[in-house]
């Protein structure tokens, strides 16, 4: 049997599913175009769910807030291309809570440590210690591997179509 990969993008994609004998928003299975055609610029909407840990899928359009968290995060581009932009956080403006990432209020003081172009494949650490904004001209997506926070956004019901059924 032959298979051919498609990889799919915001303008062209098809819906997926998963075929499971229990409830769907253990797992959280959804196409994440769709999730992102369907959401606000960098709105966070978790896809996945494996305990605290989640992938969240953001739509990049223009320049996101600051974020920082905790821990190290890990971003792939999966359409489009984001500019992530770092700044190195002193030791009192490093999140001490124990989710995911949280908006800060406006761009940290610390020193620049510099941009990465990340395009359709491309993974970025988003390095605990760091705080990080997500720039985007034109409408892109992404997947961030993080920890369940203040900032995931859960649309479990909208996002999860059992087999048989569609939206």
């Amino acid at each position: 049997m032959a298979y051919k990969t498609r990889t799919g993008s915001l303008d062209s994609y098809d819906k997926g599913l998963i075929e499971l004998n229990d409830d769907l928003r253990k797992y959280a299975f959804s196409n994440i175009f769709e999730v992102a055609g369907n959401a606000q610029p960098f709105e966070r909407v978790a896809v996945v769910q494996n305990l605290e840990y989640v992938a969240e899928v953001v739509r990049s359009e223009g320049e996101s807030p600051w974020y920082a968290a905790p821990h190290d995060e890990f971003a792939i581009v999966m359409d489009g291309e984001v500019t992530f932009h770092f700044v190195k956080l002193e030791d009192d403006q490093v999140p001490g809570h124990e989710g995911g990432a949280i908006r800060l209020g406006a761009k940290p003081n610390g020193p620049n440590m510099g941009r990465v172009k990340a395009r359709r494949g491309h993974q970025v650490l988003l390095p605990q210690g760091a705080a990080y904004q997500l720039v985007s001209a034109k409408p892109s997506v992404a997947i961030l591997q993080t920890v369940d926070g203040p900032e995931t956004v859960k649309k479990w019901d909208e996002i999860c179509v059992l087999k048989g059924e569609q939206a």
